[in-house]
């Protein structure tokens, strides 16, 4: 038997709520990957810290959307292992894209490969976290949104990318962010308009759930910190307090100054 599904259990509050972490994952990344190509000797650290904060807003965002996510007449529940693991394929996918770019910049075939493999993986995320779903059903999907939800991926995570090695302004990048937080939406959104739930057996309790509920905040509650000291770790950066322009001028002046003095 076919019920009826909602994504808006709770009304606009989980979507708004998780539009606000895929923006807040992309700001992170945009302006760590700004700092990585201002700073070639520590490229490695400002990459690897974009790459944990995109992954999880983008993981954030999943889960907080799934919290107004219900299923008529059915309980949901959750595997741990697989939504744990679900966070470790979008940080690592993630990692590959903005690593590519991060080291061999911005041309067309390399935003071709690393969006396409980033895109693939945030798709694989969200399809293995709905893996992790336990219900007293069978969820199948329409392929043809599949399709379309996996090209928004792939078209976000390019621009992502684009914007990464391309915008480098702090308003730019906020901007950039806003429009990021859409895309990322907008593919969950996409996905879960594919699903359809075929209850196997009769459950007498609605999905309401203040067990699940726990379970989910208690999920983000890592990743949510780890955006945080991202956050902080952005915000007090000298390139950020100083401005971008008065970086630029300043790096010069600081490479002389420790330059050795000519022979005498």
């Amino acid at each position: 038997m076919t019920v009826n599904v909602s994504n808006f259990y709770y009304g606009a509050v989980t979507p708004v709520a998780a539009y606000l972490m895929a923006c807040l994952g992309a700001g992170l990344g945009l302006r760590c990957t700004t700092r990585s190509l201002r700073r070639p000797h520590r490229r490695a650290g400002w990459l690897a810290l974009g790459a944990i904060s995109i992954g999880c807003g983008i993981w954030t965002m999943h889960f907080i959307a799934m919290i107004g996510f219900s299923v008529q007449g059915a309980l949901v529940d959750y595997d741990a292992t697989k939504t744990l693991l679900s966070l470790v394929v979008a940080i690592a996918v993630v990692a590959v894209g903005v690593f590519l770019v991060g080291y061999r910049g911005g041309s067309p075939t390399t935003l071709a490969t690393a969006g396409t493999v980033t895109g693939l993986g945030v798709a694989a995320m969200h399809y293995l976290g709905m893996a992790a779903i336990h219900t007293n059903g069978a969820l199948r999907y329409d392929t043809p949104t599949v399709v379309l939800s996996v090209a928004i991926a792939i078209a976000a995570a390019t621009a992502a990318l684009w914007a990464a090695v391309s915008i480098h302004a702090l308003w730019a990048s906020l901007g950039a962010s806003l429009v990021m937080g859409v895309a990322v939406t907008g593919m969950h959104y996409t996905g879960m308009a594919a699903v359809s739930v075929h209850l196997t057996g009769q459950s007498a309790v609605a999905q309401s759930s203040t067990s699940l509920l726990s379970f989910l905040l208690l999920m983000l509650a890592g990743p949510l910190s780890v955006l945080l000291v991202a956050a902080v770790i952005v915000m007090f950066d000298p390139d950020l307090m100083l401005g971008d322009d008065n970086w630029d001028q300043a790096t010069p002046a600081r490479s002389m100054a420790d330059a050795p003095s000519p022979a005498r």
